[in-house]
């Protein structure tokens, strides 16, 4: 994988409910506190290895033979797949030309049909757990506004590392693998 771009989307969290949790007065700090819901839905994505809210990823793939792995998961779909050549030409994949296969964990992999050696595969799909914000599951919601409290009062250096309970609340959507197959 050379890397995927994730197109920003909604946060599970809003800032009202934030500011709530926090008992903050009506816009005190909302650039601070948006900034700390950002990096604890962040947070949260890298532990339980999922993107929350399905958007749309972008991703550079070296193709060989065989599957290749999409990196952000769980996978909903594929909208576009691009061949590049060498020499920087792009031909446009239709439905036909590979085979999605989404494993029980959401990981999705693509097969190119016909015999495809080297280059680079562009692919555009989108991913994530939940249609919206609201559809999020409330323990990871709740693991969230808890991280950004957390972080709100470690700002200033003080405290030491995140409650366990945000762990505990992600915990049972947390994907994770020996390095086999799913």
């Amino acid at each position: 994988m050379m890397g995927a771009i994730l197109t920003p989307g909604d946060v599970p969290v809003s800032l009202n409910e934030a500011r709530g949790w926090l008992r903050m007065g009506a816009s005190i700090d909302d650039a601070v506190v948006a900034q700390l819901i950002r990096a604890a839905t962040n947070i949260c994505e890298a532990f339980i290895g999922c993107r929350l809210i399905a958007g749309a990823v972008e991703e550079m793939l070296s193709v060989g033979p065989g599957a290749v792995q999409l990196g952000v998961r769980p996978v909903v779909g594929v909208d576009t797949a691009a061949l590049l050549s060498e020499e920087g030409s792009e031909t446009a994949l239709g439905d036909g030309d590979y085979r999605l296969a989404i494993g029980r964990d959401g990981t999705g992999r693509l097969t190119l049909s016909g015999a495809v050696g080297g280059g680079r595969l562009r692919v555009g799909y989108r991913a994530g757990i939940a249609a919206g914000p609201n559809e999020v599951p409330e323990a990871i919601r709740q693991g969230i506004v808890r991280l950004v409290q957390h972080l709100h009062e470690a700002r200033d250096g003080a405290g030491g590392g995140p409650p366990a309970a945000v762990a505990a609340l992600w915990q049972p959507w947390r994907r994770m693998s020996l390095g086999g197959a799913a």
